[in-house]
């Protein structure tokens, strides 16, 4: 049985490393680790707020104690109702990593499973992700289906 475990402040260090490891892992990415420093403090105060709308699931590296073998985080957000989500409220997937050297032992999806209950018990009727065709058969068995989405972005 894995021990998934939602993430705490103390944790936020490990939770970056393995969002990088993530980063790292996809095609045209920046592999820069200088946003690391901006970045963990508000981390840290997001990982402590217990009622927030952001939450991290993780699992404890069974070879190397104080380091993460696993990490998923999400969000909950609110957006105006409509007929297949009355209530407006999605739950948001990213920064879904294992460590290299631990894979292949279900700890992201017990992570994800984990992150979906949390959604559950917020009352998201839906949840999005984006997936890497290496991610994509994890999702698919857990109940996800592609769909098109016209995304657009817009830096500000």
């Amino acid at each position: 049985m894995t021990l998934v475990r939602r993430a705490v402040p103390e944790d936020a260090e490990e939770v970056l490393r393995l969002r990088q490891v993530m980063i790292d892992s996809m095609a045209r990415s920046d592999p820069s680790t200088a946003w690391h420093a901006d970045s963990l403090p508000v981390l840290r105060g997001r990982l402590a707020e217990p009622d927030g709308t952001f939450a991290a699931f993780v699992v404890d590296h069974p070879e190397r104690p104080g380091a993460l073998a696993a990490l998923v985080a999400g969000t909950v957000d609110y957006r105006i109702g409509g007929a297949r989500n009355p209530q407006g409220v999605d739950g948001y997937v990213f920064s879904v990593a294992t460590d290299p050297d631990a894979r292949r032992r279900g700890y992201a999806r017990a992570c994800v499973e984990a992150l979906l209950e949390w959604f559950r018990e917020r009352g998201a009727r839906r949840v999005r992700l984006t997936a890497s065709a290496q991610a994509e058969p994890l999702y698919v068995s857990l109940g996800f289906e592609r769909r098109p989405d016209p995304l657009l972005e817009l830096r500000l």
